[in-house]
């Protein structure tokens, strides 16, 4: 039933397609959802942190709407302060409910309001570096294979301690890209001398629709319980997770210091434009 990636899926952020051939695969209505919520119990309001002259929320909004397969881009929101700055910098914003327990439920609840979107995106909010090739990396697979219900991203891991970091999270996945197993231990486990490329996930996800709105309703299983990683609910339920392979280096901003090294990075980049 589900068979190996067509090659377009594969590290599709290097090359180009073709513009009539990306427009005769694109659905009608490809919907990305950037959650955020103000609170946080390492940086309370980190949306709404600046990066220069502009929010973080507005980064990473500019960023992912410049993925070219999205048809649509919302943010969504449990507090006003978030929901006022996005419509000031002329972003379409949803309130939602204020107890979701994840992400995702709350990606679903605003999918719910586009009956006409047949894939989500669900894109996090505190990433203001994000590669819109990535997003667009991910989507491709489920435009490919209408029986792939959700997908994600992976990057080889370069650095060591990474490895053994509960706090990144690796994946494995079988011969045609789905994944196998996803967790905050070293996988796979080395007995001896075995050279082994260790993979970590990028938390971005795409769904069908119908598939996301069911999410919440799976029975939670242990895996998910033990590892605290929510994806694993598809796989403990039967479901296949396409992960497609991507060079590109998510930058999340947990902490003020990760601000701070964000904004090193955006300060050197302008630079680097400047001497070019």
């Amino acid at each position: 039933m589900y068979g190996p990636p067509p090659p377009s899926s594969e590290h599709v952020n290097r090359r180009k397609l073709p513009a009539d051939m990306v427009r005769s695969r694109v659905p009608a209505k490809i919907l990305g959802v950037i959650p955020a919520r103000y609170a946080s119990s390492r940086f309370p309001g980190k949306a709404l942190a600046r990066l220069d002259s502009r929010t973080m929320l507005e980064h990473v909004y500019e960023r992912v709407s410049m993925a070219r397969y999205l048809s649509n881009v919302v943010i969504a929101t449990d507090d006003e302060r978030i929901l006022d700055e996005a419509r000031r910098f002329g972003a379409l914003a949803k309130m939602t409910r204020e107890d979701h327990l994840s992400g995702s439920d709350r990606v679903a609840e605003v999918a719910s309001a586009f009956p006409d979107a047949e894939l989500v995106v669900n894109i996090q909010g505190d990433e203001p570096l994000i590669d819109p090739n990535a997003i667009d990396a991910a989507i491709l697979p489920l435009l490919d294979d209408p029986e792939i219900p959700m997908g994600t991203l992976k990057k080889r891991i370069e650095d060591p301690r990474e490895v053994s970091d509960p706090n990144v999270v690796k994946v494995v996945t079988d011969h045609f890209g789905n994944a196998i197993y996803f967790s905050r231990s070293p996988i796979p486990y080395t007995r001896d001398d075995t050279a082994a490329a260790y993979f970590k996930h990028t938390g971005l996800y795409v769904y069908r629709r119908e598939f996301l709105l069911g999410y919440s309703d799976m029975p939670v299983g242990p895996l998910e319980k033990a590892e605290k990683l929510e994806q694993l609910r598809a796989l403990e339920n039967g479901f296949v997770i396409r992960v497609v392979e991507t060079d590109y280096e998510s930058m999340g901003v947990d902490t003020p210091a990760d601000l701070e090294r964000v904004q090193m990075m955006l300060r050197a980049a302008r630079q680097a434009v400047r001497n070019a």
